[in-house]
């Protein structure tokens, strides 16, 4: 994958993480760009980038963009010749898509100490996204969250002012 398809999915998965539906704009990242890290890239530059016209990165960029994406730098690289994303399953490419969400997630919630928790807690996990579906298979299971949260519930967080989520009442 070249350096223009990695920011085209990175536009592609922000936008969907912030709960747009859709990719942000190059435009709308310049612009978050701004208001979150207070350093941008013009629209331009970010359609230079895509296109292939200027196909590296300086250090400072490639940086702005990691820290905006909040990905490791190195993945804004184009990729030797013959190397094949393919190469890993297509669950463990969901995986990491899904570990992406949660801290994601962790960090938007970064308030909520408890919910961070659990956001990082899952995403550390071999298999987030099992370990997603066996959340589901529980809170579907009529009873057993509420027989589980009676076991596992911690001393602390008995007294938490945060209500139990629904189906745990």
């Amino acid at each position: 994958m070249n350096l223009g398809d990695k920011i085209r999915s990175l536009r592609a998965v922000e936008g969907s993480l912030r709960g747009l539906e859709r990719s942000m704009t190059q435009l709308e990242v310049s612009q978050a760009m701004k208001r979150e890290i207070g350093r941008t890239l013009s629209q331009a530059y970010l359609s230079q980038l895509e296109s292939g016209a200027r196909p590296h990165l300086t250090h400072t960029t490639r940086e702005l963009l990691a820290r905006f994406f909040r990905i490791y730098p190195g993945f804004l690289v184009s990729d030797p010749e013959g190397y094949s994303p393919e190469l890993q399953s297509e669950l463990r490419a969901i995986d990491a898509k899904i570990d992406s969400w949660l801290l994601a997630g962790a960090e938007q919630f970064s308030s909520d100490k408890d919910l961070r928790h659990a956001f990082e807690t899952i995403a550390r996990q071999n298999d987030s996204r099992q370990a997603l579906l066996l959340l589901a298979e529980i809170l579907n299971n009529p009873g057993l969250a509420d027989r589980l949260a009676e076991v596992l519930r911690p001393p602390s967080n008995q007294g938490s002012s945060h209500p139990p989520p629904q189906g745990m009442q």
